[in-house]
């Protein structure tokens, strides 16, 4: 190991999947020693031996600074920065249980997205929820597929954190030749961006398995992106933000690449499988169906009009047809674009 890498503290990324595996790899990738860990002994165990994720990202290599641990204890000793990667559901209860192992110092960041379901909360207030304030937090989000993170293919996305200067030093230990980040404050904005697109995911993948065509999916996105935006200016975010990587990026991505499993839903969907029988065939997490859900809810809490995830809702949870929703919004009364 050179001195330059040995001088820096390794960050701990948690949660083995595609996406918290894509970011220890980038890490390693950036010169920040990483370090991963999940909850399956025996995958970590595996993953050590075989020095490659086959089951998330077959493709990508481990770098030889990215070390396996599979007790949670020992993956945070020492560590300055711990980055969670880990689906919306298990988001607080792994933060309780890092809450009597993780010393005041140790900063905090993560690329969870979506609303907690029951409480309606963001990530960021979950976590202040669970481990109190004073800590450095941050999140990270934008439009980026672990696969092509993995394989070192040009990609950018947001840091956010109330504090610049930790947006702007964890920007510069993931940064690379092939990666770029960039900085914000404005959390609330880059979270609500995060927990929204997945659900309009859903919707544009219905409008393409419908047989729609280009024009109701650009509409989707568009509208989408308004309804995106009035929810997060209701939560105190900035308006700008929706039009940056973590608002309009993110959503465009997830609403037109299949390799969105939100998106491939929506097709199982508009080409007329069961909601039950297109989350088996995804195999994987689909966030957007509990987000759609959860969406809804605070929505209604803070009173804000959003037809287009109200539809979309309809659908996976009221069984209505999704013609029938579209038609539906088609109908709505002329008003000003951005009222």
């Amino acid at each position: 190991m050179t001195a330059s890498l040995a001088a820096r503290a390794d960050i701990a990324v948690l949660g083995a999947g595609s996406w918290g595996t894509a970011l220890a790899i980038q890490c390693s990738r950036a010169a920040r020693p990483a370090r991963l860990w999940g909850r399956d002994t025996a995958l970590i165990e595996l993953l050590a031996r075989e020095r490659v994720n086959q089951r998330y990202l077959p493709n990508a290599s481990f770098p030889d600074t990215l070390r396996l641990f599979p007790a949670l204890e020992a993956v945070i000793d020492g560590v300055d920065d711990v980055l969670l990667a880990v689906p919306s559901h298990a988001f607080r209860s792994l933060l309780q249980q890092l809450q009597p192992l993780l010393p005041q110092s140790v900063r905090l960041c993560w690329a969870t997205k979506g609303f907690e379901q029951d409480t309606g909360m963001l990530p960021n207030e979950v976590a202040h929820a669970v481990l109190g304030f004073g800590r450095s937090v941050a999140v990270l989000s934008g439009p980026t597929f672990a696969a092509e993170v993995g394989a070192g293919l040009p990609t950018a996305m947001t840091i956010a954190s109330a504090e610049a200067e930790y947006a702007d030093r964890l920007a510069r230990d993931l940064s690379s030749a092939s990666f770029r980040a960039y900085t914000s404050t404005d959390i609330t904005g880059v979270e609500v961006g995060g927990a929204v697109k997945n659900v309009l995911a859903i919707g544009a993948g219905l409008c393409d398995g419908l047989g729609f065509g280009a024009n109701t999916r650009i509409a989707l996105i568009t509208r989408g992106l308004v309804e995106m935006t009035r929810l997060g200016v209701a939560l105190g975010a900035r308006r700008e933000t929706f039009m940056g990587l973590a608002g309009l990026g993110d959503l465009v991505l997830t609403c037109t690449d299949d390799h969105s499993r939100n998106r491939r839903f929506g097709l199982a969907l508009g080409q007329g499988a069961p909601v039950k029988s297109a989350l088996q065939q995804i195999g994987q997490v689909v966030e957007g169906y509990p987000a759609a859900l959860a969406l809804r809810r605070v929505a209604a809490r803070e009173g804000v009009q959003m037809p287009i995830a109200e539809g979309i809702f309809g659908v996976l949870y009221e069984q209505l047809p999704a013609w029938q929703v579209v038609r539906g919004l088609m109908a709505r009364p002329v008003k000003p674009e951005f009222d």
